[in-house]
Formats: structure tokens, C-alpha cells, sequence
């Protein structure tokens, strides 16, 4: 009996499709009503928070809602009031992990380069112990897709690492093999 031959993926081939599945999964969350995404933020945001009374970190590291992502903030307020400092990530270089700066509700935000929300201070850097990370998508293996620029992958592979918490929508889930560089969340969260 003859062995079977195993087709390897190039990472060309891999990004192509990473690409047309991104634009899939985006599609279907843009396409969520406006209602039910309500709903299910708000059963996401309960998650979080039975999350975090399961693990008390002190430091959290946040991201301001963008393109349909998970709104979480009305978690993020009822973790402020327990006590939790938050931090919003910040690029800072291209190339580079996101650094990450104290944030509280309430505080003034500016925007960087991309148009994302980041606080207006940035003197106070700090090392979350955890991270919530918006998915585009996700799949079984809690493999996270996100918009392709890497961030939150280089993040993750620095020391210190933080626990990986990512945040998506169900109907994100899909079936995909992920990239040598794509570090798995430590767990995903969703409505």
C-alpha cells in the first residue's frame, strides 16, 4: 500500500485565503440587525464579567468597539466600579506589539492613525495580565482572525504573556487552518 501524498499550503496560499475569509466573516457580521447585536453584546458582556469574578485579574487590557466588533462597554464600566484597571492598546510601531495604556469609562480618547479610539494620555503604560481580543472570526481550535496586520499575534508572542481572551459572535465561528504565527486564544467568548 502506497503512503498518501499531503499537499502543504503555502503561506501565499494561506493568506489568499485568510483574506477571502476574513471578507466572509466581516460580511456576516455586518449583517447582524441592530437588535440582536444588541442582545448579544449584552450576553457577552455578562460572560465577560462571570469570566473575570472566575479570574480576578487586576489588569485588563480592552479595545474600543469597531466595524460591528462586540460592544463590551457596559462590562468595561461594571469592572471599573469593582476595581479593575483597564488598558486600550496603542500601535506605536508597525511592526512592534501593541503597548497598551490606562484607560478608564469616562476618560478622554483620542485617535491614532487608523481612526481606532486610544486613551489621550499616554504616559501611563502598563502589562495586563489579560486581554480581550476582538475576532473577526474563530475556529474550533480557538484560532482568531482578526483584520491582518498581525497586532495582537506579535503581542501575544512577547514574554510576559498575557492570558488571551477573544471576544466574537457564534456565527464567526468557522473552519480553518491557522498560519505558523497564529497563537491561540486561551479562550473565546461569545453570546
Amino acid at each position: 500500500m502506497r503512503g498518501r501524498r499531503i499537499r502543504v499550503k503555502t503561506m501565499t496560499e494561506i493568506m489568499f485565503d485568510k483574506t477571502v475569509l476574513r471578507q466572509s466573516l466581516l460580511a456576516a457580521r455586518n449583517a447582524i440587525p441592530a437588535q440582536l447585536r444588541s442582545e448579544w453584546d449584552k450576553a457577552i458582556s455578562a460572560r465577560v464579567i462571570a469570566w473575570w469574578q472566575a479570574h480576578p485579574v487586576q489588569t485588563l487590557g480592552v479595545y474600543w468597539p469597531i466595524r460591528s466588533e462586540p460592544d463590551l462597554r457596559e462590562a468595561y464600566a461594571e469592572l471599573a466600579q469593582r476595581g479593575v484597571q483597564m488598558a486600550l492598546p496603542v500601535v506605536t510601531e508597525r511592526a512592534a506589539a501593541l503597548a497598551f495604556f490606562a484607560w478608564r469609562p469616562g476618560d478622554r480618547l483620542a485617535q491614532d492613525a487608523f481612526g481606532i479610539a486610544i486613551p489621550a494620555s499616554t504616559t501611563t503604560a502598563l502589562q495586563p495580565q489579560a486581554l480581550l481580543i476582538p475576532c473577526v472570526g474563530f475556529n474550533p481550535l480557538r484560532i482568531r482572525v482578526g483584520y491582518g496586520g498581525g497586532y495582537y499575534d506579535r503581542t501575544l508572542a512577547a514574554a510576559p504573556r498575557p492570558l488571551a481572551i477573544g471576544i466574537g459572535y457564534d456565527c464567526t465561528l468557522a473552519a480553518f487552518d491557522g498560519a505558523p504565527h497564529d497563537v491561540p486564544m486561551d479562550r473565546i467568548i461569545t453570546e
